[in-house]
């Protein structure tokens, strides 16, 4: 369950959102950063749906499924533009790895449980490093296992949307918090299919 790789087919739908921002002089770099900045934003929002009021909910995920079309864009306008580098993809990834953490913090934030948070930002990180840990040690960079980046923001924009009509709790926790319990679980049991692929490739 990956929908990482469904990338290229859908280049076809980018191209009016990349010409857009090649006309208006954006760099790839410049929409890294501003994805980013939609990661921030989207963390405050949880921070506010668990604190203040549900209807922030909405606003997060939207800004969350905002994060990861931006994301997909500047990989293809770097390759509209031919500026594609190995400065471009550095600065796209750790900028990722930033916006996954803000955004666990925000959801682990406004449901005040860090322990969830802590093991959800954990299982995140270490998915997304044994990814590029596998190209590091001479394979190509994986993508595979039970939930890649793509899975990740589609199920916490689509849990975002509904956790303001579906605020209760349910056995004991909010869906946001069932969220956390997921992307935890799940983060790790992806992190050690990653560790499993590339070690028996090396043999």
């Amino acid at each position: 369950m990956t929908l990482d790789k469904f990338r290229p087919y859908i280049s076809r739908f980018l191209d009016p959102f990349v010409k857009g921002f090649d006309r208006v002089g954006m760099t790839p770099d410049g929409v890294s950063i501003i994805a980013f900045g939609m990661a921030i934003l989207a963390a405050v929002a949880f921070l506010l749906g668990g604190r203040a009021d549900p209807i922030w909910y909405v606003a997060a995920a939207t800004l969350v499924f905002l994060n990861g079309w931006l994301d997909i864009i500047d990989g293809a306008l770097a390759r509209e533009q031919n500026v594609a580098s190995a400065g471009g993809d550095l600065l796209d990834h750790v900028l990722d790895r930033y916006a996954d953490i803000v955004v666990i913090a925000g959801l682990a934030a406004g449901v005040g449980d860090y322990f969830l948070g802590f093991l959800a930002v954990t299982g995140v990180v270490m998915t997304s490093y044994l990814g590029t840990q596998a190209q590091a040690v001479g394979l190509d960079r994986v993508y595979g296992g039970l939930v890649g980046r793509a899975d990740r923001l589609a199920i916490i924009g689509i849990v975002g949307f509904l956790a303001f009509p579906l605020s209760g709790e349910y056995g004991g926790l909010t869906l946001i918090g069932w969220l956390l319990v997921f992307l935890a679980v799940v983060g790790h049991l992806t992190a050690v299919q990653r560790f499993y692929y590339s070690w028996s490739a090396l043999e």
